[in-house]
């Protein structure tokens, strides 16, 4: 990989122009298939708050969302972030998807999710994502793999350093850098198992704003990618045989967990946890029967587990945090794939307890449907 292309070289010299005072504003919400989708929109001036940004719309028929004669979704900005490849004063909007009737459209989980989200604020929940992802060519071949082949056996690539064991490096940095120029709360990289295989960590984030944020940052990764003529995969497992697969793995507390004797709340949330195992992995998402197999550091999806330290667990709590006797616990259940919103939404119903308006399994079997 040499770096951006020569048509992006020529497009920044564009960069520089005056715009006149006005704003570039790059709307992005996630459409039927769980990818996102964006269109840009031109301000007077840069918002100081989401609620000041207008609604907007798209075709919904397009992209899976609407039928054909009825197809207008509207876009409600809901956060906004510095635009990393614009600059500037321009922005990126994350939006939720609304119907004409004022319903929250089928694929809007977000909606539901900050309900959960509100109504537990006291509880001060924290989660870390860890997004694995896997980078593949033009043509559909996992990146910079032998042609017709397979590299060598796992082992050497795991937060590898040197040819032959890590690549595509210059997008992930070209991503971190762009995370953090929107003020992403990323924590975090490293190569994974499986060559041509990353990680991004995004967090700590406190409710509503882990969705938000690790949607975000998948945005970017897939648009830094886009200059690099290389394409993204969040499918939990990517490459059939012998090789790791593609994870999101989930860590979580509470206020109460956090604290000197959080053990405790912890050994509390597992066991609600154990309770819920098949309602959370509805959610967990797509293919992810291909991915918890019990090999290549996973649990199997018939029955919940957990246990310090171990990575073939259901839930793994940190040998550190064995020792202090507080802190978080981390699920491994969740596919790469997975929408943020579910999990993180069903997690602070399942530990923290239910509301009566909000359903994340019931809202995702009925939409579903």
């Amino acid at each position: 990989m040499t770096g951006i292309t020569e048509q992006t070289a020529i497009l920044a010299k564009y960069f520089d122009l005056n715009q006149n005072g006005k704003v570039l504003a790059e709307y992005v919400w996630v459409d039927a298939d769980g990818h996102t989708r964006s269109k840009c929109k031109t301000l007077s001036k840069r918002p100081s708050s989401a609620e000041d940004l207008p609604e907007w719309n798209f075709d919904g028929s397009s992209t899976g969302q609407a039928p054909g004669h009825d197809s207008d979704i509207y876009l409600r900005p809901v956060a906004f972030y510095p635009d990393p490849f614009r600059k500037g004063d321009n922005i990126i909007v994350l939006c939720e998807c609304w119907n004409n009737d004022g319903t929250p459209n089928k694929f809007n989980h977000r909606h539901e999710c900050a309900k959960l989200m509100s109504a537990h604020a006291d509880e001060q929940v924290w989660f870390g994502l860890e997004q694995e992802y896997t980078l593949f060519d033009q043509y559909d071949n996992v990146y910079a793999w032998p042609k017709g082949g397979f590299p060598a056996p796992q082992g050497p690539y795991y937060c590898g350093v040197g040819t032959g064991k890590v690549y595509a490096r210059d997008v992930v940095e070209a991503h971190y850098r762009a995370c953090l120029h929107a003020g992403i709360n990323i924590s975090g990289i490293n190569a994974e198992v499986m060559p041509s295989q990353w990680e991004f960590q995004v967090g700590p984030c406190s409710g509503i704003e882990m969705g938000d944020q690790l949607w975000m940052a998948r945005f970017l990764l897939e648009r830094v990618a886009e200059e690099f003529g290389v394409k993204i995969s969040f499918h939990p497992k990517p490459l059939a045989g012998d090789w790791n697969g593609a994870g999101c793995h989930t860590n979580v507390s509470t206020k109460n967990m956090r604290e000197v004797g959080g053990m405790k709340y912890i050994e509390d949330a597992l066991a609600k946890l154990a309770k819920r195992h098949k309602e959370h992995l509805v959610l967990y998402g797509a293919d992810n029967d291909m991915r918890l197999t019990g090999r290549h550091e996973t649990a199997s999806m018939e029955a919940f587990s957990s246990g310090v330290a171990n990575r073939g667990a259901s839930v793994r709590i940190p040998r550190s945090v064995a020792k202090e006797g507080y802190g978080y616990f981390e699920d491994r259940r969740p596919a790469s794939n997975i929408d943020p919103y579910l999990v993180t939404g069903i997690m602070v119903e399942t530990i923290c307890g239910a509301i009566p308006d909000a359903d994340m399994y019931k809202e995702y079997a009925r939409e579903s449907e």
